[in-house]
């Protein structure tokens, strides 16, 4: 009986190896290739399996470093020798992910589209409103966070050098089964306020799809369906970096996004959000007049913002006009000049009655 041992201090795995392997540890370099047998079971009393690659006849391949759908899987094969085969049990920290991921990869094995039902679905929303997979243990996975036990069995490992780099690009199927799966991460690392990470997930999530989308007919059916999933990627992108600060990028995505679209409300409402942080008072109101005439049910949030604009844009003067009274009256009389904020007194009085 070989003992469980916590696996390189990574908390919530154990790992029993269940035939030793060959050799040193690999070296495993970022872009090594990775070739593996998994099984996926519960971590229950029958142990049910849940998929087997060796049933879909397919080895799986994965690449170190590069974004991969479970993120725990890269840390349990590198930690293998060749021929080595291991048991993992992961809790349930490492294993949210994995009803999408299979559901991919049991699309993907059927012949069908990976992104199937995913393309008119649009939003912050998607993570929680649990759509069913399409399969009832998978749903049942989704819906009760559990720990799972993974058998892996390594193959081998393939040097960056010695295969073509271009290959390692994922094929499209796979591209675009990991683009609900980033999607999701993205929306979890928001809720934690991650908005770097989150950022970064995005972004990945969009470079898959506009992968896809160079080898389509531009403005042809499959490119616009493409267009759509993409562009509420980047809004989610772009409210990240409006949290982060980053507004000049805002304002350059969300122009881009209104290039194809323009009638794009969450674009407008975003562009004027960046507009209003670097002080263009009346690029900031177009954009924002423009969200009230396409969408008359945000009204009331755009006049809320227009007023904190107005605030803000008086403030901004009135320090300004401060600082050069002051500069004039140190000139004149070694002085500051009066404190003019009377108006600051009205606009928290509206901002109360207006609530």
């Amino acid at each position: 009986n070989m003992n469980e041992m916590y696996l390189l201090n990574v908390e919530g795995v154990k790992k029993k190896i269940l035939h030793g392997g060959r050799g040193e540890l690999p070296e495993f370099k970022d872009g090594s290739k990775l070739t593996f047998h998994f099984q996926t079971l519960k971590d229950d009393f029958e142990r049910m399996v849940i998929d087997d690659s060796r049933q879909a006849g397919i080895p799986m391949e994965i690449i170190v470093g590069k974004l991969f759908k479970i993120e725990v899987w890269e840390t349990l094969l590198t930690s293998m020798r060749i021929g080595e085969v291991a048991e993992f049990w992961c809790d349930a920290i490492h294993t949210g992910m994995y009803a999408l991921v299979s559901k991919g990869m049991r699309r993907i094995a059927e012949g069908k589209d990976p992104l199937e039902g995913q393309k008119h679905r649009c939003g912050m929303g998607n993570m929680f409103d649990y759509h069913s997979t399409g399969y009832a243990d998978l749903d049942e996975l989704q819906r009760v966070p559990q720990p799972l036990i993974f058998i892996m069995e390594l193959f081998k490992v393939d040097d960056p050098s010695s295969y073509k780099r271009d290959t390692w690009a994922m094929n499209k199927e796979e591209k675009l089964s990991a683009v609900p799966v980033l999607h999701s991460e993205g929306n979890r690392l928001v809720l934690l306020k991650r908005y770097q990470e989150a950022a970064a997930k995005y972004q990945e999530a969009v470079i898959c799809l506009r992968n896809v989308q160079a080898k389509e007919k531009p403005w042809a059916e499959d490119w616009l369906s493409l267009e759509k999933l993409i562009m509420p990627l980047v809004l989610n992108y772009c409210q990240c970096q409006l949290e982060l600060g980053e507004y000049y990028e805002v304002l350059e995505h969300t122009t881009d996004l209104l290039q194809k679209d323009n009638e794009n409300v969450k674009a407008y409402f975003k562009r004027a959000k960046a507009h209003a942080a670097i002080w263009n008072e009346k690029e900031a109101r177009e954009d924002f007049l423009r969200v009230a005439q396409l969408d008359p049910s945000l009204g009331a949030a755009v006049k809320k913002e227009l007023r904190l604009l107005g605030e803000r844009m008086r403030e901004k003067h009135v320090e300004e006009r401060q600082r050069y009274q002051a500069a004039e009256s140190h000139s004149v009389h070694g002085q500051k000049g009066p404190l003019e904020r009377p108006w600051r007194r009205e606009c928290q009085g509206e901002e109360l009655r207006g609530r």
